[in-house]
């Protein structure tokens, strides 16, 4: 006949495999409950995953990119690509855009050059997809005010932005954060630029 070896716990007492087994399963338990809870609060309040809907951002962001988005201590700065809500442009829905000026910059555009310019000076963009050609709604030149961006999609002759009415400059409290990296599909995983 075999004996079952009871170890000892801190307090010098023997504790049976049975019970050992059972603390390790709550240990286990306790573990996940805690790293779920950390996931959620760190969901719920400091990132996001938003897809990415339509062809705006193009070529640098593509229709049914899932990105991963936060605005933890987040300040706009020129070049950022952010997601915001807009109170008179389908406000349901999130909008994905680059931020090209920031408050107290101007803004102005030459339509037949494709050319867009920030405190005067033509902005290198190397990431859009064709020239700015399409004037929607603006009349320059503009100063963004206070506690506001323009902002633009990559893709400009097929992006509703800044230059509608409709959207016109975005307060900084609309938006919802900035875009940090792609996390799908695969292909397309890595940091934005």
């Amino acid at each position: 006949m075999s004996k079952v070896k009871k170890k000892k716990n801190a307090e010098g007492e023997e504790v049976s495999p049975e019970l050992r087994a059972r603390r390790e399963i709550y240990d286990w338990i306790q573990c996940l409950a805690t790293a779920l809870i950390i996931c959620v609060i760190l969901f719920v309040f400091f990132i996001r995953i938003i897809d990415v809907s339509g062809t705006s951002m193009y070529p640098t962001l593509n229709n049914g990119d899932k990105m991963l988005v936060s605005d933890l201590f987040y300040t706009p700065k020129v070049g950022d690509i952010v997601v915001f809500k807009s109170d008179t442009y389908d406000p349901d829905k999130a909008l994905v855009k680059r931020v090209i000026a920031t408050e107290g910059q101007e803004i102005n555009i030459d339509f037949d050059r494709g050319i867009v310019y920030v405190d005067g000076v033509a902005i290198e963009e190397d990431y859009i997809s064709e020239l700015t050609t399409t004037k929607l709604d603006f009349i320059g030149p503009k100063t963004v005010p206070e506690g506001c961006v323009f902002v633009m999609g990559d893709n400009r002759n097929m992006s509703t932005d800044s230059r509608k009415a409709e959207i016109g400059m975005v307060d900084n409290r609309l938006i919802l954060g900035r875009v940090y990296c792609v996390l799908f599909p695969l292909s397309e995983l890595g940091w934005v630029k």
